[in-house]
């Protein structure tokens, strides 16, 4: 079995991350012709996931700084001021984190989320099967009534101002991850003057339904492990399912299409137990 070149490796990382001074992300257009190039990013760096992110490409390889004058928070602005622009797909989807995806990849991820195509009732049906708790039903039928809220106005509509902190954001963060909301623009509201405008995923992209129809849950798998492969170059099976949450049958299923293809091959970390998958390229 072959054996992971790291210099390959870390040098095809070092392109894809944009971690050369001379790549890095240096304007909000700079930013989107990064997603669309990888398809889907962090927007910062998550702890224990290799994957591009927009802070690393436009400051650097360094830790997310505190300081709220850093000149690498300069992509916070690139990101509220595109919210509800349809520039990029933005919304805590992988792990519930900030993630950024292509307007042509954004049919792929919605392909696997549980809607079909009824958003008045697909809800309903979630929270029929436990999907969805209490508090998510009350914030999505406060939106599917009221329109576009900001958390504080949102919190009140869906008669969640006495309910804990923690249950209101996993509500919002439940709702994001299967693609029935997310973020369209930002209010001055609140003790910090600044509180998210949450909207319909499909009143906000109307077409994004009619689009994911026509790709099954295979095609979508493939598609979305073919472009994270082509961002990190080599994984193990473990990081494919820590970040994309699949059933571990259907992780492996989908790997194993891919070295079918020829798009993957099988081989052994130098220094890490465990089988390794790399791109054809790094071999």
């Amino acid at each position: 079995m072959p054996i992971l070149d790291l210099k390959k490796l870390n040098k095809y990382r070092a392109r894809t991350y944009r971690l050369s001074p001379f790549s890095r992300v240096r304007s909000a257009r700079a930013a989107l012709d990064f997603i669309n190039a990888r398809g889907f990013i962090y927007f910062w760096p998550i702890k224990g996931i290799e994957m591009p992110n927009l802070w690393t490409a436009a400051a650097g390889n360094r830790t997310v700084a505190d300081k709220h004058d850093d000149p690498g928070h300069i992509t916070w602005g690139w990101k509220d001021n595109a919210l509800g622009k349809k520039k990029w797909y933005y919304a805590k989807i992988l792990r519930r984190k900030a993630t950024m995806i292509s307007l042509e990849v954004a049919p792929y991820f919605y392909a696997l989320s549980q809607n079909y195509g009824s958003p008045e009732e697909d809800y309903l049906l979630a929270y029929e099967e436990g999907r969805l708790t209490q508090a998510a039903k009350q914030v999505y039928e406060a939106l599917l009534k009221e329109g576009p809220l900001h958390t504080i106005d949102l919190r009140n509509a869906a008669k969640l101002t006495n309910a804990r902190e923690s249950e209101f954001n996993k509500a919002l963060e439940v709702l994001q991850a299967d693609f029935k909301i997310l973020p369209v623009g930002v209010a001055k509201a609140g003790a910090w003057k600044y509180a998210f405008i949450y909207e319909i995923v499909s009143r906000h992209y109307p077409d994004l339904p009619e689009k994911a129809r026509f790709i099954n849950e295979s095609e979508a798998r493939r598609k979305l492990l073919e472009l994270y492969f082509e961002s990190v170059g080599a994984a193990q099976e473990r990081d494919v399912h820590k970040l994309f949450g699949w059933q571990k049958e259907l992780t492996t299923r989908t790997i194993a299409s891919l070295v079918e293809k020829g798009n993957l091959v099988e081989l052994q970390h130098p220094t890490e137990k465990g089988d390794w998958f790399a791109l054809i390229k790094l071999i």
